[in-house]
């Protein structure tokens, strides 16, 4: 495995720079599309209730991801608390709009890289980063002096501004989005964010941009590129047949694509008649089968 692209920003102090550069649009919070504009470094909170510090609900080697991402020991996530997006249906209500976790500083962050490395994990797995970009990339810095080496993910959403995308160009080794809707009036019922496709078509094509189809070793491992998910949710089908063209037409052919089946109701899905049910087999199939026909080539299933 090649060194990551990031240590060679370090080496050369852009890396320094551009965590001072993030650092600074929390003054007047700008890095996801809700554009809030509060003063997080003074303790205000926006959308996702975040102000200076990060917090973080757990860390761990995890192998529930993709496989190329887990290998033998492990892909090392970091699951940050809040969210910039907060779906109705979140899996993981109690840390995404509960904020369960604790506050981190740079070094605190950088020492759970580290450890999670010297576990032998094969990557960093940064779990809902949107809101925390300027944090990550502090504690990224403090992590590279002390021996980090492994490739990052960004396991995100998908809600991105393609701004602050630009920031990590060359620090992020792997794009893991999700593409969760293409109607717009789905993702406003279940997530407030009605521009959820036009963002994330965005954010994917800046993400291929930067780093390409994904890239797998000789081992089973991934060490750069774009991983597409997309969980199969009740009642969209329509989603799913414009999510796999765009992906195959506007993207690449050679996108992997992981499509998910484990939804079921979670947070406040039990609230809403229409996706208050596990999703029919039949649904799950139409997916897989309509990402076939689209045209790509490289599908994951689980």
């Amino acid at each position: 495995m090649g060194n990551p692209s990031y240590l060679s920003l370090y080496t050369s102090g852009e890396l320094q720079r551009r965590a001072e550069q993030a650092l600074t649009v929390i003054k007047h919070c700008r890095l996801c599309p809700r554009e809030c504009g509060v003063d997080r470094s003074a303790g205000e909170r926006g959308y996702c209730h975040t102000d200076r510090l990060a917090r973080v609900a757990s860390y761990a080697p995890h192998f529930g991801e993709e496989s190329p991402l887990v290998g033998r020991f492990g892909s090392g996530t970091i699951f940050f608390s809040c969210c910039n997006l907060l779906c109705s249906f979140c899996q993981n209500y109690d840390i995404s709009h509960g904020g369960h976790g604790v506050e981190v500083n740079a070094s605190d962050l950088a020492a759970m890289m580290i450890a999670l490395q010297e576990s032998g994990c094969h990557n960093i797995n940064f779990v809902t980063p949107t809101h925390v970009v300027p944090q990550i990339l502090e504690g990224l810095v403090v992590a590279c002096n002390r021996g980090l080496t492994v490739p990052l993910v960004y396991n995100t959403s998908g809600y991105e501004r393609v701004e602050t995308l630009k920031l990590l160009d060359g620090i992020f080794d792997i794009y893991m989005p999700d593409f969760k809707f293409w109607n717009d009036e789905r993702s406003l019922r279940y997530c407030n964010a009605p521009d959820y496709r036009d963002r994330t078509i965005g954010a994917i094509a800046e993400m291929h941009r930067q780093v390409g189809d994904l890239t797998i070793d000789t081992g089973g491992i991934a060490t750069r590129g774009l991983l597409v998910r997309h969980l199969v949710m009740p009642g969209g089908t329509s989603d799913v047949e414009e999510i796999m063209r765009f992906l195959a037409t506007s993207i690449s052919a050679g996108t992997y694509i992981n499509i998910m089946d484990q939804y079921h109701p979670c947070g406040r899905a039990g609230d809403d008649a229409s996706i208050n049910r596990r999703i029919f087999t039949e649904e799950f199939e139409h997916a897989v089968e309509t990402a076939h026909r689209a045209g790509l080539r490289r599908l994951d299933r689980g």
